[in-house]
């Protein structure tokens, strides 16, 4: 059968994007894990959406996969009508990715900092090797209690500080902003180019939804 508009090609064709829209899922829930890692990163709630995209993708797209396998009318239907509502958040979410700034990552870091308890800045600071978050401003509350981080900070990096000197260790809010950075960079490019072929997913379960099994009763109505 010509692959053109055949009912086996378009039963197959939709299986091979929704294993895609499997793998796209994965991918988007494991680097969204990946970017919450850092404790405070966590603060940024569009990657938490990322997450939630990623699991409804990951749901729709083995339904899909079971309604292309069984040409099941019902769910096909629910299909396109739910993949077209992830496209349209994946989109919104994937532009707000790309649209984070520096600036607004920062202000939102030292108001989720403000809000840890010192046992958990502690906890941050061992386990990323630094001390304070960030001191690239001319606040003197910042200031100072950037100070007070310093002082108490548990970190590995302040006893490779010479008694006398400035200190050595990097601070929380570099390391987690370039972490942040990569991880909306990886997840804003990945979903808006996967979105688009969402409506492709659409179309293609529309018209394979009105093509007819030839396997089943030639008179059976769709």
């Amino acid at each position: 059968m010509v692959c053109g508009g055949g009912f086996a090609c378009s039963r197959n064709a939709l299986c091979a994007l929704n294993v895609v829209y499997v793998l796209v899922g994965l991918l988007l829930i494991g680097v969204a894990a990946w970017g919450k890692s850092f404790g405070i990163v966590s603060s940024i709630h569009i990657i938490g959406g990322v997450i939630a995209v990623g699991f409804f993708l990951l749901l729709i797209a083995i339904v899909g996969l079971i309604g292309a396998i069984n040409h099941h009318q019902v769910m096909l239907f629910f299909y396109m009508v739910i993949l077209g509502l992830v496209f349209l958040f994946q989109l919104g979410v994937s532009c707000s990715c790309l649209a984070l700034n520096t600036s607004r990552e920062e202000s939102l870091f030292r108001a989720a900092w403000d809000l840890l308890s010192n046992k958990t800045r502690n906890e941050i600071e061992v386990n990323l090797n630094c001390c304070g978050l960030l001191n690239n401003t001319n606040d003197p509350v910042a200031i100072r209690t950037f100070q007070m981080d310093y002082n108490f900070c548990p970190a590995m990096c302040k006893d490779n500080t010479t008694k006398g000197h400035m200190p050595s260790c990097p601070k929380c809010g570099e390391k987690m902003l370039k972490h942040s950075d990569e991880a909306l960079k990886i997840l804003g490019g990945v979903g808006l180019f996967f979105s688009f072929t969402e409506i492709l997913g659409v179309l293609l379960a529309m018209r394979y939804r009105n093509q007819k099994d030839p396997r089943a009763n030639p008179s059976a109505f769709l």
